[in-house]
């Protein structure tokens, strides 16, 4: 009983011992938030980021579509053509065709893979970039601590260091 009594007497101790430690120094405490979605969108490197990956989405998008009209010729042709054809010629045209619409398939599941990689990728560059100048502003700026908005539920527009992140990412972006 003794034994109990005191190991919760000295968990006590420490207990208030941290809690009045982190109370004397909470008036110290600097608190930031960001919102990386915003600097997505609002600054020069988050929008080089989204036109890079919307330029090599055209560019698979537009190769698809060349593709796509190929299969569609290729069909009318084969259309045209299937009466006069003998019937071992025509169904060994249309698996030839049946190939080519898989394979089209399998490219535009390639691609849409590549355009998710590179997604990805681009994001992750950016957001190291950022972090970096999340870090300075941090060590700068005296915070103990700066959160990501969407891991928050509320807090005051007071601590939104947004605007200043974006303003020397673009400055590190010139």
């Amino acid at each position: 009983m003794k034994a109990v009594a005191m190991t919760r007497m000295i968990w006590m101790t420490i207990f208030f011992t941290i809690f009045f430690f982190a109370a004397s120094h909470a008036a110290d405490t600097k608190i930031g938030i960001i919102d990386f979605q915003k600097v997505l969108k609002e600054s020069k490197g988050g929008k080089s980021a989204k036109a890079e990956i919307e330029k090599e989405g055209k560019s698979r998008e537009n190769a698809l579509k060349n593709e796509g009209e190929q299969l569609e010729k290729l069909k009318k042709k084969l259309e045209a053509e299937a009466l006069v054809m003998s019937k071992e010629v025509r169904e060994e045209k249309e698996r030839e065709f049946r190939i080519k619409v898989g394979d089209f398939k399998a490219l535009q599941k390639k691609y849409a893979s590549e355009i998710r990689d590179l997604e990805a990728e681009v994001i992750r560059r950016v957001q190291k970039e950022v972090f970096d100048i999340v870090e300075s502003i941090g060590k700068s700026g005296k915070y103990q601590l700066i959160l990501e908005r969407s891991a928050v539920l509320y807090y005051p527009d007071a601590i939104d260091i947004t605007g200043e992140l974006i303003k020397r990412y673009d400055a590190k972006f010139k």
